[in-house]
């Protein structure tokens, strides 16, 4: 999936997988990870989320990247932000208060960028990825995170045979294929989301359903940087 595809995404306003309201999961569980007010947060592939707001509100400064510039001045515009702006390697930063976004490619992160982030906050990354990039992301991740931070990672699970995705299904176990290797993976939720959407029954799932993880980083490991 090249970066293309998400800018026509933006540029067309085929933007279904933003939310309107702050994702339950992440209120309901956010505080699973234990992580006390004042440590930095990081959500890859942010777009224009809620969520940041709702993180920042409970004391959390936040950390995004999103790759369209759209996405990016649409946040801060929206919500009546005026942020500052600076390069900063291959990104521009935009800043206002205590919500940060890198705006450019995941994959171009470098470590220092993260360095000051506490835990992570997966709603619509993972998910955002077809299955051939998928390893590729979660070993990035490792490679650019401080050691030991704990995530919350939302996921979605249906037929894919019925809907090609985006958003994509990614079962439990390759949640723990991807992740096991370097994380303790917890679990924490499921939801059978079907019976409250109708836009997807109405997109021909007959089943979809929604898991909450806890990943537990194992601090002995480390990657090397993915190119």
């Amino acid at each position: 999936m090249k970066p293309s595809f998400w800018h026509e995404r933006w540029e067309r306003a085929e933007i279904g997988f933003h939310q309107q309201q702050i994702n339950a999961h992440l209120e309901q569980f956010w505080s699973q990870l234990q992580l006390p007010p004042d440590q930095r947060v990081f959500v890859p592939l942010c777009g224009k989320s809620h969520d940041l707001l709702w993180l920042a509100g409970e004391g959390y400064p936040v950390t995004g990247v999103e790759l369209s510039p759209i996405a990016v001045e649409a946040f801060f515009t929206e919500n009546g932000l005026e942020p500052r702006r600076w390069r900063d390697g291959a990104f521009e930063l935009w800043e206002a208060d205590e919500i940060r976004i890198l705006l450019g490619d995941f994959f171009s992160l470098e470590s220092r960028q993260l360095a000051d982030c506490a835990g992570v906050y997966d709603r619509a990354s993972l998910i955002a990825l077809p299955p051939a990039m998928r390893e590729q992301y979660a070993r990035k991740l490792d490679s650019i995170l401080p050691a030991g931070i704990p995530g919350l990672l939302v996921t979605m699970e249906y037929d894919q045979t019925v809907l090609a995705g985006p958003p994509f299904a990614v079962s439990e176990s390759e949640v723990r294929a991807l992740y096991e290797p370097a994380h303790t993976v917890e679990l924490l939720y499921t939801r059978d989301a079907l019976s409250e959407e109708s836009r997807w029954r109405e997109r021909g799932l007959t089943w979809l359903l929604e898991k909450v993880y806890r990943l537990t980083c194992r601090e002995e490991t480390v990657y090397k940087a993915v190119n």
